[in-house]
């Protein structure tokens, strides 16, 4: 061949390239579906009554079925276990309870072979009081002396170990405060005893955080999910805070935290870990990995971990948004669906990926939080709001907390810490309990006789096994709804909501460039149990002919997919949730790419015919 044909052929081929980059140039994590993975419940493979890595990977393909594009998960990292992981003892070792290292780089590995991201749960606030560098900062010994927050306490005239340094609480109940008789000091936790707070203004730290994510980047993590980031840092004067609730001094609510959380210092750490991991990304050509950040506070304060004020320093890719965790549930009606939402939406900072939290091992289930009747209202409307959808294992077929577990099944120290009197409003346990993937004993999670958690007794009459077999189920609708959001206008197109009701909330998706005749799509929910007639011309009034096709209905819907109704007298039953529109996009797409694609390689096959 001479030269100007195999210039000609590689200009053709690089076109190709550019073509199929440009059908997917959006980031793999911009549009992502991130399923979360409380490993000690997914899926045990070795009898001992305990998840593991090996049974995520055995799981993976369950995982790719779905359409699930990323799994994070909880901690898996050597701990002694009294906050279930949280309480790491070394970040660069897998737990033995969990496997091994090896165990989670062939995680990875074939992780990637099914496009599948795995993200980690990285912890950096605190570590167990068992770390090698809290022993070490507990006798004194340097670098690690200012490793943690100390401090020698308040003395009292006649008493030999000095009072707490302040009213500080912990989260987990009690003083935040713990004597050390080695140290002869007092140490910072603002969870459990165990979980001794980093100090975050010794630079010494904060290098061994970036050598941590460095660490895992290169054997294959794609992302961190960053726990309890606005408790980093506290007051250094240690101050009293200003009392909230008098009523329990012991309580995390009995005063107002203004010097233990949200510290603007923060944020500082988080623009650098963002540039520790495009920096490894760019030197390795890698696909990017993300940060996210978790922070129960103030919308505004969230939205700070994206970004500066004045946008010069990128922060997380993003901050959770906990707004359909916190603030909504089953008792709002539409109009706060919307406010709450709308608010979001307008408040993001521009240019910036949202996301939408419907889940997690911290928080009732959806089922039990919005009630069970509309579980696939809420996955229907996760899976078609612009942006990321962060959903917990279980919620796909409508798992619902255990509340009734008893006090002597009951581990987490959230939870027991109160007492057994309180304890089951206050424990995370109800909502950590195996996965039911079938009707067999321990609902197919363990062979073990006794499970870390118990089984949910009723596993037999809701499970995997029995939803893929039904008709149509939570777990149809979910994955359903998945395929649904690939769509491109549900990808990239415009939002606009409406309370066309007291209780029915709706609204349209679509491309602004294209909305006299172009593809669109409406969701609707009823929140209420009762039938209601609505006009959905009052949100989208380029419907135009006024009749759409149903693409996806939850089971509580009395509609089948590719109805006609009419949206202008449109009837919504109990609870019902749906999905109505018009594509007029597919067929265009395809044909426009077909033709690209038969010309490039017509083109080609001339050059080797001469």
């Amino acid at each position: 061949m001479s030269g100007w044909k195999c210039l000609l052929l590689v200009a053709t081929c690089i076109f190709v390239v550019s073509v199929a980059k440009a059908q997917n140039q959006t980031d793999w994590w911009k549009n992502a579906v991130l399923y979360q993975i409380y490993p000690r419940s997914f899926y045990d493979t070795d009898g001992n009554g305990v998840g593991d890595i090996r049974g995520v990977t055995a799981k993976l393909q369950y995982l790719k079925d779905t359409g699930i594009d990323a799994t994070w998960l909880s901690p898996i990292f050597k701990s002694p276990q009294r906050d279930f992981g949280y309480d790491v003892s070394d970040f660069l070792e897998v737990d033995p309870l969990f496997g091994t290292n090896s165990d989670l780089e062939e995680l990875f590995e074939e992780a990637r072979k099914l496009g599948i991201k795995i993200v980690l749960d990285f912890v950096p606030n605190h570590s167990s009081n068992e770390h090698w560098w809290f022993k070490q900062s507990e006798l004194g010994v340097e670098p690690y002396r200012d490793y943690y927050v100390w401090h020698p306490g308040k003395p009292v005239p006649g008493q030999a170990r000095p009072a707490v340094p302040n009213n500080w609480n912990s989260v987990f109940y009690g003083s935040a405060w713990e004597w050390s008789e080695v140290r002869q000091e007092y140490y910072l936790h603002q969870f459990e005893v165990g979980q001794p707070d980093l100090n975050y203004r010794n630079p010494k730290v904060v290098e061994e955080f970036d050598n941590i994510l460095r660490f895992w980047m290169e054997r294959g993590a794609s992302g961190f999910r960053v726990d309890a980031i606005n408790h980093m840092f506290e007051d250094a004067l240690f101050r009293d805070e200003p009392i909230n609730d008098p009523s329990d001094p012991l309580s995390y609510g009995y005063t107002h935290h203004i010097y233990t959380n949200n510290l603007l210092e923060t944020y500082d750490v988080i623009g650098h870990w963002r540039k520790v991991i495009d920096d490894f990304v760019e030197r390795t050509n890698s696909d990017t990995i993300i940060m996210l950040t978790e922070a129960y506070t103030s919308m505004d304060m969230v939205l700070r971990f994206y970004q500066s004020d004045d946008g010069s320093e990128q922060r997380a890719h993003f901050p959770f948004n906990f707004v359909l965790l916190g603030e909504l549930n089953g008792n709002s009606n539409a109009r706060d669906f919307k406010y709450v939402i709308d608010r979001w939406l307008e408040n993001l900072p521009r240019s910036k990926v949202t996301n939408w939290v419907l889940g997690n091992h911290d928080q009732p289930r959806v089922g039990s939080r919005y009630g069970e009747e509309r579980i696939d209202a809420m996955n229907i409307l996760l899976m078609t709001l612009p942006g990321v959808a962060v959903t917990y294992n279980g919620e796909e077929i409508g798992m619902v907390d255990y509340r009734d577990m008893s006090w002597e099944d009951s581990l987490d120290p959230q939870g027991c810490n109160v007492g057994p009197e309180q304890y089951k409003w206050k424990s995370r346990d109800p909502q950590r309990t195996p996965f039911q993937w079938d009707d067999t004993f321990n609902a197919g999670f363990s062979t073990a006789n006794r499970t870390w958690l118990p089984v949910y007794p009723y596993f037999r009459q809701s499970n995997l096994r029995k939803q893929l077999e039904s008709e149509w189920s939570h777990y149809q609708v979910y994955t359903e709804a998945i395929k649904l959001r690939r769509h491109r206008v549900f990808r990239e197109g415009a939002f606009r909501s409406r309370a066309l009701s007291e209780n029915v909330f709706s609204f349209a998706r679509f491309m602004k460039e294209d909305q006299a005749g172009g593809s669109f799509f409406i969701v609707i929910i009823n929140l209420s149990d009762r039938m209601e007639q609505v006009d959905l011309l009052d949100l989208y009034d380029a419907i135009g002919d006024e009749e759409v096709r149903v693409y996806l209905m939850g089971t509580e819907s009395r509609y089948k997919i590719n109805q006609r109704v009419v949206a202008s007298q449109f009837l919504v039953g109990p609870y019902e949730s749906i999905i109505v529109g018009k594509d007029s996009s597919s067929s265009k797409g395809n044909i426009k790419n077909s033709l690209t694609l038969t010309l490039l390689l017509f083109a080609i096959a001339t050059f080797f015919k001469k």
